[in-house]
């Protein structure tokens, strides 16, 4: 599974660590961005929050993934989906979120936007690994 997002600083990042702390094993998990930046502080910050894993979270271009194939590839603003190359054989899915690298104003209200990117994104992720491991077991998806 690939998540892509544009600067692979705090959404797809989110979504990587959230995603492998949530599926386990179940799933390999990747994120990228189309213009890569450095991974947000922050980012690190709200998921060691909820003690989740953040060692070996760095910074990907969508380029280091071009070739591979992916079950799934999750963008998560619309700028990398309008972006986002093609990855044969995997299922598209678009999630549109906040970018929380935008927010302006104290590091408090930073930090508390960061929190409510990362519950948004938490919760889309149950719901669709909660359906994705129930039509795999069904033997309906990839």
């Amino acid at each position: 599974m690939l998540v892509i997002c544009t600067h692979n600083a705090a959404r797809s990042q989110m979504a990587e660590a959230l995603l492998r702390w949530m599926a386990g094993e179940t799933f390999e998990v990747y994120s990228a961005g189309t213009e890569p930046k450095a991974v947000h502080p922050l980012t690190i910050r709200v998921l060691e929050e909820m003690g989740i894993p953040t060692e070996g979270l760095r910074s990907k271009g969508v380029d280091e993934f071009l070739g591979q194939s992916f079950d799934f590839v999750i963008t998560v603003c619309d700028q990398a989906k309008e972006r986002c190359p093609v990855f044969p054989g995997g299922e598209q899915i678009h999630w549109s979120f906040p970018d929380p690298s935008a927010v302006q104003g104290s590091e408090e209200e930073q930090l508390e936007f960061f929190r409510r990117v990362r519950d948004m994104i938490a919760q889309r992720l149950r719901l669709w690994l909660s359906v994705t491991l129930r039509e795999q077991r069904r033997g309906s998806v990839p």
